[in-house]
This record gives C-alpha cells, structure tokens and sequence, in this order.
C-alpha cells in the first residue's frame, strides 16, 4: 500500500522533486510537484509497477497536454509555474495507485535525448481508508 515517487534527469537539465516524501489515504487528491532547470520543451510523468518497465501518464509540450494512451483514470497534469514546477495531480487516490512515479523533462536544445533514471526520492504512501474495528 505503498506510492513512490522519483525524478529522472536527461541530459544536462535536471528535474528533481519536491520533498522526500508524502503521505495520503484514499480518496484524497495527490498533489505531486517537480522542480526543472533549463529550457524545457515537454514535461514526462512516468509510473512503474514492482517488476514491470515505467508506463507513460501525462505529458506537457509547451502547454499541449498528451495523456496515455487509454488516459489513466484521475491523472492530470498542472500548467507549469513560473518557478520552474509542474505538478502531477492524482484525484481521488486508491490503493491500486501505489507504484513509482517519475518526473521526466525533454530539453529544447538538440543532442543527448537517452534516459537517465535515477534512484527513487519523493515516496508518497497511501493507506486504505477503510479500517477494521474489533
């Protein structure tokens, strides 16, 4: 019942997340933010499952929103601040959301566009809301 969050760099621009971890149950929306630096073209939100490869959410291309292909049910993506930020927003999060998430940027400069994941940084943990009562 755990969610965790991480960041991925590319290239010489880094995006980093905002705090180490974060703590939600159920049904309440999730609020995750990532700081870049850099001019950023397009803005990536990842999730991996335990054992499986990083499956594609959302992304941001100079305010153009891409969502997966089918949409993944509760996620949205915030418009980018002025501060450099982008959040991904995950309403009404259920246990089933619990995975790793990754932020990811793609530079407007041309030149090395190979991933570079890096260790897990922001863990968000989310307990169900429903609890036993003896």
């Amino acid at each position: 019942n755990e969610k965790m969050f991480t960041s991925v760099t590319l290239s010489k621009d880094v995006i980093t997340p905002y705090s180490d971890a974060a703590f939600a149950t159920e049904t309440e929306t999730v609020k995750l933010s990532c700081n870049y630096t850099g001019s950023v073209e397009s803005l990536h939100w990842y999730r991996q499952y335990a054992g499986s490869p990083p499956q594609f959410l959302i992304l941001d291309s100079y305010g153009s929103i891409t969502q997966a292909n089918p949409p993944v049910s509760g996620i949205s993506i915030s418009p980018r601040k002025e501060d450099n930020s982008v959040d991904l927003i995950i309403s009404s999060a259920a246990v089933s959301d619990s995975a790793l998430y990754y932020c990811a940027l793609q530079p407007t400069v041309t030149g090395n566009t190979q991933h570079t994941i890096q260790e897990p940084e922001t863990l968000l943990s989310c307990k169900s809301a429903v609890q036993s009562y003896m």
